[in-house]
């Protein structure tokens, strides 16, 4: 079962450079209620790797596309209403529709 992010990350993420593209992804996951878990499992990476995502660490070329991709449908989902999810299978239910490039 996914764990809600912790209040000690999420002062954290509030602290780090928001031009970093990993940053922007634990932003927009936060703010729409997507578990590490489940974006890991779309992105085809470990919980750590996304985890080092969110703190502004190094991104893959092949993964920077892929999460700009991710984000902008995320962006168009909060427009549509679909998201912040509600609970964490409406969140499932999101991210295992999500298409990305490169797969």
């Amino acid at each position: 079962m996914p764990r809600p992010y912790s209040e000690k990350y999420l002062r954290e993420l509030s602290k780090l450079d928001p031009e970093r593209i990993g940053v922007q992804l634990g932003r927009i996951c936060v703010e729409n209620n997507l578990p590490i878990m489940y974006v890991a499992r779309l992105f085809k990476v470990s919980r750590m790797t996304v985890h080092n995502w969110f703190r502004g660490k190094y991104v893959r070329d092949k993964n920077y596309t892929r999460i700009q991709t991710f984000i902008a449908q995320v962006k168009d989902a909060v427009t549509d209403g679909t998201l912040p999810a509600p609970s964490l299978s409406h969140a499932r239910q999101f991210v295992d529709i999500v298409k990305l490039k490169n797969k």
